[in-house]
């Protein structure tokens, strides 16, 4: 799983504020009402700690891969048609 950390969306964020809030401020005099102020907020650290587990987990849960390897071999592994065909009517239906 690749987590993109600089994402296209992030950059198109507004970066200059003094102008954007110096025209609403011009609006709300004229209109004689209050300003309305928004912030936002991230926890960076959250945020890094999150991307830095993520990047470090492997692609391929190689533990998994080898107990399904071993129970196809042993013929063990058995396919459910009904639960396959649930799941197959329930993704199409979103």
């Amino acid at each position: 799983m690749k987590i993109e950390v600089n994402s296209p969306t992030a950059s198109q964020l507004p970066t200059d504020r003094s102008v954007r809030s110096a025209a609403s401020s011009k609006i709300n005099e004229a209109q004689g009402t209050t300003e309305d102020r928004t912030t936002f907020h991230s926890d960076s650290a959250l945020v890094q700690t999150l991307t830095t587990q993520a990047l470090s987990s492997p692609e391929v849960r190689q533990d998994k891969v080898s107990a399904l390897r071993q129970s196809v071999s042993s013929g063990e592994y058995s396919v459910d048609a009904s639960k396959i065909a649930g799941a197959i009517v329930d993704s199409n239906s979103i």
